[in-house]
């Protein structure tokens, strides 16, 4: 437990670093760089920007919009996402096998329950009683599902 409790630590320290202080630090930087070593130097381009503050709000509107889209266009459009999806599926353990939490306890006895059902059902047969009281109590977890509720223990999420 203790080793699997590092390796999450190290992830949330990783998303955390990555996602938002290299993010937001990147972005200063940047800004300050470019103005500083750029466009104070060059006369012509100071009188467009005057000051940071000028440069920062130009960018600001120019910049935020167009990375939005190129955000959407490499989830979108492009096929650099599909790839990524893809190598992380290649990867992923539990495309393999059953996720944590509702699917083991009732979406996969669910879909097993009805093709047992069908099955009995093609072949002229009934349904026992036993294998109505199951798909009741499937149907009753599936209603508590939907309702937002959870079933299993929280230790399996």
């Amino acid at each position: 437990m203790q080793r699997k409790f590092v390796f999450r630590v190290w992830f949330y320290f990783r998303q955390g670093w990555s996602t938002y202080f290299a993010f937001l630090f990147a972005a200063v930087n940047t800004m300050v760089v470019t103005y500083f070593l750029a466009i104070d130097r060059a006369p012509f381009l100071k009188e467009i920007f005057p000051s940071f503050l000028t440069y920062f709000v130009t960018m600001s509107i120019i910049g935020i919009p167009m990375l939005i889209l190129i955000g959407y266009v490499h989830y979108k459009k492009s096929h650099a996402f599909s790839s990524e999806t893809d190598i992380t599926a290649e990867s992923n353990p539990y495309l393999f096998k059953l996720p944590p939490g509702h699917s083991k306890e009732v979406l996969y006895p669910t879909l097993l329950e009805i093709l047992n059902s069908l099955i009995k059902l093609s072949n002229n047969q009934k349904l026992s009683e036993e294998d109505q009281k199951r798909i009741t109590d499937l149907s009753k977890k599936l209603d508590h599902v939907i309702g937002g509720g959870t079933i299993g223990t929280k230790k399996e999420f």
